[in-house]
């Protein structure tokens, strides 16, 4: 391994270890680090390739990163990397999930999370808001945000998310491109390996046949299940990590009931605390569900580790597939023009999901205190979600 390539593992572990914020801020660390500071590629390629992985569903900043990789060493440091950047956080949350039953004082621990939660919904809720403002530009958008938000309240099913996002894509799509850019994108497809945009579909119809037809007592059987459940969220996705919490909510609380309200809220508040994707997220729904249907502590692993591949697998091979041709496909109109439709079904989503989490933590004056306050201080101060998380920590603590 060249000596480039080791110094660029160095500093993928530093950003591992030191990247809080979300995507966003994500983003501004490596344009100072790998941009600015080690010039492993220019600025245009940064920027091209977050466009990218806004074009593609999966974890924005898992994806760049891996592109960056890519660009630097090829498939198998961008492999490398992958790893490297899920393992930290995901481990962790995978630990906690782990302890969360067996402490001895589980309802001291509650405690100290219920001051926690409130500021999980006020982040849910700052998300909401600043991305509205991003994206909601156009009557369209408005009209398939509100839809978003009615449909899914209304039904409350997992299959609501794929349809929505396919339908505010095609919507947007339809409205801002024209017959000639139709025609460069005919073009444009006729290029691309259809063997494996095959391979890609056949991974998910595999496992969701697998987990249709095991039979439902085997103990193979739920982690099949939960694989295929992420994989299939993974692959429709939008928007980044505030997405993936109005899906999760929605299909493992609310109509599986794999782990409570309570547990789903301290598992997000949790990973707020942590550097590392938002994704990893899943790690902690795996273990917690795998510890529900009393498993043991192996299992539990297990279940963290289906999750997080489960999550981040679509978007890994996606990045990678596209990479290669992105100079080809930013010119193909319906997908750039789709993008739009997408993020405002994906706004709805979270405005459903700040309404849905706002059950739980139960309408009182101290937890709408906690929930107005988390989000004006996110608004109007520099201070990050981290800290915010430890103070709701600490006065758990002390209260």
């Amino acid at each position: 391994m060249t000596p480039r390539k080791l110094l660029f593992i160095k500093d993928v572990f530093i950003f591992t270890l030191t990247a809080f914020g979300g995507a966003q801020a994500h983003i501004a660390i490596m344009l100072k680090d790998f941009v600015v500071r080690r010039r492993y590629i220019s600025e245009t390629e940064l920027l091209e390739l977050h466009a990218l992985t806004q074009v593609l569903p999966g974890p924005s900043s898992t994806q760049t990163l891996v592109g960056i990789a890519y660009k630097v060493g090829g498939l198998w440091l961008a492999l490398l990397t992958f790893v490297i950047w899920i393992t930290p956080s995901a481990a962790a949350l995978c630990f906690f999930g782990i302890i969360y039953s067996m402490l001895g004082e589980k309802d001291r621990f509650d405690h100290v999370l219920s001051y926690v939660q409130p500021i999980a919904v006020g982040i849910v809720a700052y998300a909401a808001f600043k991305l509205a403002k991003s994206v909601l530009k156009t009557k369209i958008t408005i009209w398939l945000a509100l839809s978003a938000v009615v449909v899914t309240l209304i039904l409350r099913n997992a299959y609501v998310f794929p349809i929505l996002i396919l339908l505010g894509g095609i919507i947007s799509s339809a409205l801002d491109t024209t017959p000639e850019e139709s025609e460069l994108r005919v073009r444009l497809f006729s290029s691309i390996n259809r063997n494996k945009v095959l391979y890609f579909l056949g991974v998910l119809l595999l496992f969701a046949a697998l987990g249709a037809l095991i039979n439902q007592t085997s103990p193979f059987s739920l982690p099949i299940r939960l694989f295929e459940n992420f994989y299939r969220n993974g692959i429709i996705i939008f928007g980044g990590g505030h997405v993936l919490v109005p899906l999760m909510f929605t299909e493992f609380v609310e109509m599986k009931q794999y782990l409570s309200a309570n547990e789903f809220l301290s598992g997000y508040a949790l990973q707020q605390a942590l550097p590392g994707p938002t994704f990893s997220f899943t790690s902690f729904v795996g273990t917690v569900t795998m510890k529900n249907a009393n498993y043991g502590i192996l299992g539990q692993i297990i279940g963290s580790i289906v999750a997080t591949l489960g999550i981040n697998l679509p978007g890994l091979i996606l990045v990678l597939f596209f990479v290669p041709f992105w100079n080809d496909l930013k010119k193909i109109a319906h997908i750039r023009n789709s993008l739009s439709g997408i993020n405002a079904v994906a706004v709805g989503f979270i405005i459903a999901a700040f309404i849905f989490l706002l059950q739980p933590i139960g309408l009182n004056l101290m937890s709408v205190a906690i929930v107005l306050g988390t989000f004006l201080i996110l608004n109007f101060t520099t201070i990050r979600t981290p800290i915010l998380i430890i103070a709701g920590i600490l006065l758990g603590l002390y209260l």
